[in-house]
């Protein structure tokens, strides 16, 4: 729901007391998560249930909450041209930005080489550790991507968890309501009473983000050791620098041009990234972002269509690495690529993330997918980088969350409907909402 900006003539809410802040307890349970894998390992992996709980209670309200922010805000718009134009527009700020985010993971791989000099034998790698990801990738084809956004049944899309699914039904469902005018007017009104009551649902769930990201870092560390790093840190390094680099400077020209600043975004979002950082998944984070951006004076129409399907084609964190993950395993393994090779993997890289839309683990398998149709780079190479993946799968989905949050601003102020007062209020971390 859209809030109104506070009343500056009322008095100041009290402040919350510093240890109540959520992105301080999501901070402190990281740290304690990695000291707890990294002195007790055992210890640590065993805590791996905490972590996916948490992501199973994140899950279970994503659907209503995405069903129900898409149908009231189309059906409260009446416009309906206006729905087909914002989904135009968000489909070529997408379409422009993850391609760009494949050039520059390509750009990066030729300038710094983290590969070069391994000299690696494909015949020496143990391909069975990546044969369930190619097995999954070969599953991804575009086809299936494209009929699998259909449920079998409508109320099967709010329970399986398929977030193309749901954006497919909700659209359909709000147009509908919008079409019979008045007459929908007491479901709409039932809808947004029971938005009201989700998103309240929402913040009960986020008290618990300090457990799921606490148990989630002490398996990963307790896993995988931060000493896995040392043997590529060259990649993982790089691919860190490189999306901080696409952050900071690309989508922090895009925000400055769009009247914001990046970095005063990010803070604004801490609490949500510090959660994306600690369980490795922007899922964990997707319903607040959805209340986030609305506060901060984007529009529920334009959140409700952008949030959900940027999360399934707006990857920049992805598309980043597929190409200089693709390009590492090459250098490692002595294949020398062309410049027509690589555009061929850049443009296979293209579809392949389209056809990979909303699966679990989407980098790795969209990976696969993308070698397994470049004979010239092996697909066993992919197990050279499977110990430190889930180190740069955070930083995939960071990146992805970031994006994604530049992009509903930028869409709403394309739309001319971007409250900017709202909008630098949230920012400047002033009130925007009363009582």
């Amino acid at each position: 729901m859209m809030l109104p900006i506070a009343d500056p003539a009322a008095p100041p809410p009290a402040p919350t007391r510093w240890y109540r802040h959520l992105y301080l307890q999501v901070l402190v349970a990281i740290l304690a998560g990695v000291l707890l894998g990294h002195f007790a390992p055992a210890t640590g992996e065993a805590m791996k249930p905490i972590g996916d709980a948490f992501i199973k209670l994140v899950k279970m309200i994503i659907a209503p909450v995405i069903f129900l922010t898409i149908v009231t805000g189309i059906a409260g718009m009446r416009d309906l041209a206006s729905v087909g134009r914002v989904a135009g527009k968000a489909f070529a700020y997408f379409l422009f930005f993850s391609t760009l985010a494949l050039f520059v993971g390509m750009a990066v791989a030729n300038l710094v080489r983290p590969g070069a000099g391994l000299n690696i034998d494909p015949a020496t790698l143990d391909a069975s550790k990546v044969a369930d990801y190619a097995a999954k990738a070969h599953e991804s084809t575009l086809t299936g991507f494209l009929t699998g956004i259909i449920p079998d049944t409508f109320l099967s899309s709010l329970t399986e968890g398929n977030i193309l699914q749901v954006l497919f039904v909700s659209i359909l469902f709000g147009v509908s309501l919008a079409l019979i005018g008045d007459r929908g007017a007491r479901m709409l009104d039932l809808l947004e009473d029971a938005s009201i009551v989700f998103f309240k649902l929402v913040s009960i769930v986020m008290k618990a983000a300090p457990l799921g990201a606490f148990g989630a870092m002490a398996f990963t560390i307790g896993k995988y050791g931060v000493g896995t790093l040392a043997n590529l840190a060259a990649l993982v390094g790089t691919f860190y620098l490189t999306s901080f680099l696409f952050v900071a400077v690309i989508l922090g020209t895009v925000a400055r041009l769009a009247g914001f600043s990046i970095f005063r975004l990010i803070a604004y979002l801490k609490a949500e990234l510090l959660l994306v950082l600690g369980t490795s998944s922007s899922e964990s984070a997707l319903p607040s972002l959805i209340e986030k951006m609305e506060q901060a004076g984007c529009p529920k129409s334009i959140v409700g269509l952008v949030v959900p399907t940027g999360y399934s084609f707006n990857l920049d964190g992805t598309n980043i690495y597929m190409t200089l993950a693709a390009l590492f395993i090459a250098q490692a393994t002595g294949v020398h690529l062309s410049f027509g090779e690589q555009m061929l993997l850049l443009s296979v890289a293209m579809l392949s993330s389209k056809g990979a839309a909303g699966v679990t683990g989407a980098g790795f398998i969209t990976l696969a997918a993308t070698l397994s149709i470049v004979p010239s780079v092996p697909v066993a190479g992919m197990a050279l980088i499977l110990g430190v993946d889930r180190f740069m799968s955070e930083c995939r989905s960071l990146t992805n969350f970031i994006g994604n949050a530049v992009a509903t601003v930028v869409v709403s102020r394309w739309e001319g409907a971007l409250d900017a007062e709202r909008l630098d209020a949230a920012l400047r971390g002033k009130p925007t909402v009363t009582g």
